[in-house]
């Protein structure tokens, strides 16, 4: 009965550790990356993994899936982009920006596309522009599967970036480009900032970490 008494005094404590390390743990944190000519910062969940990283030439991609996803399973994603030097570009602008975008998604799923544009917006000084685009069946991945993205594109100083949280789920004939879900993730993100890179300065960039 003792040796019972006792299993059982462990297991509730052990049980209490692990919600008071749970309830420590922060829901979020800020990622802050210096991306070509700019610091890219927003705020990244805490359940959420970077797993995979390249630049080639003027484009910079990084991932971030659901802690024990991978890059070729995943349910969420959140990725970020950099485009060297778009800003030179005649005409262009954040929302074409974000529509060259929606349009690689249509050009993979024709006959479910679906696009909700948000509008244009600011960050800071900078100009944005946000959207939901997706698809209700496409056959990139492991099986068919929706795919529907907040989309957020950023001109920055010289350069464009990207910040899209994308999840999949069961096909359809339209994705959920409408669902309440996607205003909530915008405000996960936030706050989400372009700043300078300061010569000499190293991570965690305080210049940028004390613009919010």
């Amino acid at each position: 009965m003792r040796a019972r008494t006792t299993l059982l005094a462990a297991l509730a404590a052990s049980l209490l550790l692990a919600a008071a390390a749970e309830a420590q743990a922060p829901r979020s944190f800020r990622v802050i990356s210096p991306i070509f000519g700019q610091l890219v910062a927003f705020t990244m969940p805490s359940h959420f993994a970077a797993v995979f990283e390249n630049t080639n030439g003027g484009h910079y991609i990084r991932e971030a899936v659901l802690k024990g996803e991978t890059p070729e399973r995943w349910t969420q994603m959140i990725t970020v982009t950099g485009e060297k030097g778009m800003t030179l570009t005649p005409g262009s602008s954040p929302e074409m920006f974000a529509g060259t975008i929606a349009g690689g998604f249509k050009s993979a799923c024709p006959d479910s596309f679906a696009a909700r544009p948000l509008g244009e917006t600011r960050f800071g000084r900078f100009e944005g522009f946000i959207a939901v685009i997706g698809c209700g069946r496409i056959d990139s991945g492991p099986t068919r599967h929706s795919e529907t993205a907040l989309l957020i594109t950023l001109k920055g100083a010289s350069d464009y970036y990207t910040i899209q949280w994308a999840e999949r789920g069961p096909e359809s004939d339209e994705p959920p480009v409408n669902d309440i879900s996607w205003q909530t993730r915008l405000r996960d993100l936030s706050p989400i900032d372009l700043c300078p890179i300061v010569s000499g300065e190293a991570a965690p960039y305080p210049s940028c970490v004390n613009r919010n």
